[in-house]
């Protein structure tokens, strides 16, 4: 009897114990399958109208995107593709969406071949800012929407006046789309006619940014986009080389002062091609340091046309060589093709082309001047000059409503191997009496047609001294006796 009450107890224990571990077991493969579904278990997306898969949780405030997987090629993937909007940027052209973009920026700098993306039909208020590298090869920014600048001039800061949107130490970057970037700078001109008015007003800065600058810059390509009303300078390059610029637009009103469309400094191997500019200053202006320029199929106006300078200012060293402009349509321009540098000047200006230039109602088609002076007021007699040589004129055909042609060299450093070729240049209905062409200390050799047949007695034959000059023109320094100066831009208005 005591042998079956202690088999029965064992027995129950036994049963007992199983049941525990059943208990057990079943306890943590239910908290197991819990856990796995918590696991997997999607987040709650934001809207994105880029189609970005890495947004952020709704329940938090927008951050950088985990780095998608890189795309090389021309159409990339989605999830290379960085939208402002999964960042926090409203679109509603009133809010700030700075801080939106600087975000979507900084993920997309870390993956080759991405993508920051400006969506179409949204409007972006940005202020001031600086896109800044190095950043992973092959990135881009599209631009289908807009960008607007802030409207109200006295909301910028002293120190943002340089420049509104600032693209630094980049390599291998593309900007492009079918978007508007809008300077707004209506407000920044309307106080004012003119530009001396303009710089006397205590409600304007002296200084005026510039939409759009690169700063030493590599391989930069900037395609289709629109850029408008900028308060100053368009579109900058400074300090950059392997420039592409296709197929844009640039647009501001022809009395807006100081908008030139395209500026170059310091930047050597450019191609401009295919673009549509117009503005109230020089459609393309290249400066000091600037070589291997090549400039073609380009509609110019209204503004001051295609310059090279003013350069050599404050006795300053300007170097610009190898630039070819042709294939060029310049209409309603204070000039066509020019090169100005400034009394005192020390350098030079060589190998220089201008070729199938086709002006309409431009005031002075053809310019060199080495007199120039943006006030001729305060302008005073200076000897030394930046030398010009090797400039080639062929096929200037079109029309002019104040002068022909105008040479004005420096008597001490004057102008050399200067050729005309094929240069047939009628007057416009707004020019009012013939004027002649003006030709001043200017060497080279012209060849028919030319017309008016004037301009065949403009240049004088290459003799031995000149060629010297010309040798000796990298020693040149101020001497002993200053230019008579011309004025000869007078009346011609701001050039």
């Amino acid at each position: 009897m005591k042998k079956n009450k202690s088999s029965t107890l064992v027995n129950n224990i036994l049963l007992l114990i199983l049941v525990i571990i059943f208990v057990t077991f079943s306890t943590i493969s239910v908290e197991g399958r819990k856990h796995q579904t918590k696991k997997h278990k999607p987040h709650k997306h934001k809207k994105d109208k880029g189609g970005n898969g890495n947004a952020s949780d709704s329940s938090n405030s927008p951050g950088p995107a985990p780095a998608p997987i890189p795309s090389y090629g021309p159409y990339p993937s989605r999830s290379s593709i960085f939208d402002v909007m999964s960042f926090g940027a409203k679109g509603d052209g009133v809010s700030d969406d700075s801080k939106a973009l600087l975000a979507a920026w900084e993920a997309a700098c870390k993956v080759a071949g991405a993508t920051v993306e400006i969506p179409s039909e949204f409007k972006f208020l940005i202020k001031p800012i600086t896109l800044q590298g190095p950043c992973m090869p092959q990135l881009v920014l599209q631009i289908d929407g807009s960008i607007l600048a802030p409207p109200k001039v006295g909301s910028w800061q002293k120190y943002s006046l340089f420049q509104w949107i600032n693209f630094k130490w980049l390599h291998n970057f593309t900007i492009q789309g079918s978007g508007i970037v809008d300077g707004q700078g209506t407000n920044w001109w309307s106080n004012s006619k003119t530009y001396q008015i303009q710089k006397k007003s205590k409600h304007i800065p002296g200084m005026k940014p510039t939409a759009l600058r690169f700063y030493s810059s590599y391989d930069v390509t900037v395609r289709n986009i629109r850029i408008i009303n900028s308060p100053q300078c368009h579109l900058k390059f400074d300090s950059s080389k392997g420039i592409k610029v296709d197929n844009i637009t640039i647009s501001s009103p022809e009395n807006s002062p100081n908008t030139d469309g395209i500026h170059l400094q310091n930047t050597q191997d450019v191609e401009i091609q295919h673009s549509n500019v117009g503005c109230g200053d020089d459609c393309v202006s290249i400066q000091t340091g600037c070589s291997n320029v090549h400039i073609h199929h380009i509609n110019c106006g209204p503004g001051h046309g295609i310059s090279l300078g003013g350069l050599g200012k404050d006795k300053t060293v300007a170097c610009v060589s190898n630039i070819i402009v042709d294939n060029v349509s310049i209409q309603n321009t204070l000039s066509g093709v020019r090169i100005k540098t400034w009394q005192g000047g020390i350098g030079s200006v060589k190998n220089v082309s201008f070729s199938n230039i086709q002006v309409s109602d431009v005031k002075v088609p053809i310019v060199i001047d080495q007199y120039y002076c943006d006030n001729s007021i305060f302008c005073k007699n200076q000897t030394g000059a930046v030398a010009i040589s090797d400039v080639k004129y062929d096929r200037i055909i079109g029309t002019y409503s104040a002068q022909p042609l105008h040479l004005a060299c420096s008597k001490d450093i004057p102008c050399t191997d200067v050729d005309l070729n094929n240069i047939q240049l009628n007057p416009s209905p707004r020019c009012r009496g013939f004027k002649q062409a003006l030709c001043l200390n200017s060497y080279g050799k012209s060849e028919a047609p030319l017309v008016p047949s004037n301009i065949d007695y403009c240049l004088r034959a290459v003799g031995g001294p000149i060629r010297g000059i010309a040798r000796d023109v990298k020693r040149a320094v101020p001497g002993r006796h200053g230019p008579s100066n011309p004025r000869p831009m007078a009346g011609l208005g701001r050039a």
